[in-house]
């Protein structure tokens, strides 16, 4: 395939994901409300205002591009697998699918696990800072961006086990790496489930470290299981050519 041939995948590829993510973006307006009742929900139903005559329309255009992305997922991995698929090899293509199925697997446990988990007493520890000194009057446009972004943050985080693969597949790194680097992964851990929590308590700092630890040890076992393949199939063609 020429320069310009890549250059027209590419640009067919990114107008696939466009119309998908714009496709999904109008399903998602229409449905805008019943999504903000859902993320209402962890923090117990509590009422929002708004300050300023955009911001009903711009917290409608918030949730339906968090819902959009989310809806659309699966088709814009599709895409990206199917332009670099070419310079995989036959063996390592029939994996592309089962990888999609993996990416968006993960990161859907990561939402749902932070919406049931981590963001219902998160919100409530932060509501309950004030105590009976002061009464919330939330932003409906913050409270929207701040659960937004948490729960994508931690779909994102749970995502690690396929980063490890993918790196010890390409041969970046080794499960002996990984085992001898597990204080500083831990380190990390810790950092990252600091930065995501909503509330910063130690509380859900640890119920989001704690399965990001977990995830951190399946990584190492898939990556024992990718390396122990990968040297009884070389093992094998070795006799063969012998």
């Amino acid at each position: 395939m020429t320069y310009l041939q890549h250059l027209e995948e590419l640009r067919r590829r990114i107008i696939v994901s466009a119309v998908a993510l714009v496709a999904a973006f109008a399903v998602c307006w229409f449905f805008a409300w019943d999504f903000l009742d859902i993320l209402k929900r962890p923090a117990g139903n509590i009422t929002l205002h708004y300050m300023k005559p955009m911001e009903p329309f711009l917290v409608r255009f918030k949730l339906a591009l968090f819902g959009a992305v989310l809806l659309a997922l699966p088709v814009i991995l599709f895409e990206m697998l199917g332009f670099v698929s070419p310079a995989l090899k036959t063996k390592e293509r029939r994996y592309t699918i089962s990888v999609l199925f993996m990416i968006v697997g993960f990161f859907a446990i990561g939402v749902v696990f932070g919406y049931y988990y981590i963001m219902p007493p998160g919100i409530r520890w932060l509501l309950g800072v004030a105590g009976t000194q002061m009464s919330p009057i939330l932003s409906a446009s913050e409270y929207v961006t701040f659960t937004g972004w948490f729960m994508v943050g931690l779909g994102v985080s749970f995502e690690t086990p396929i980063v490890i693969w993918m790196l010890v597949a390409l041969g970046v790194l080794t499960p002996e790496q990984l085992v001898k680097q597990w204080r500083m992964a831990l380190i990390v851990i810790l950092l990252v489930a600091a930065i995501i929590t909503p509330d910063w308590s130690p509380v859900t700092m640890v119920l989001v470290a704690v399965p990001m630890t977990i995830l951190y040890v399946l990584s190492i076992l898939l990556a024992r299981f990718t390396v122990r393949r990968r040297r009884a199939r070389e093992t094998a063609l070795e006799e063969a050519a012998a």
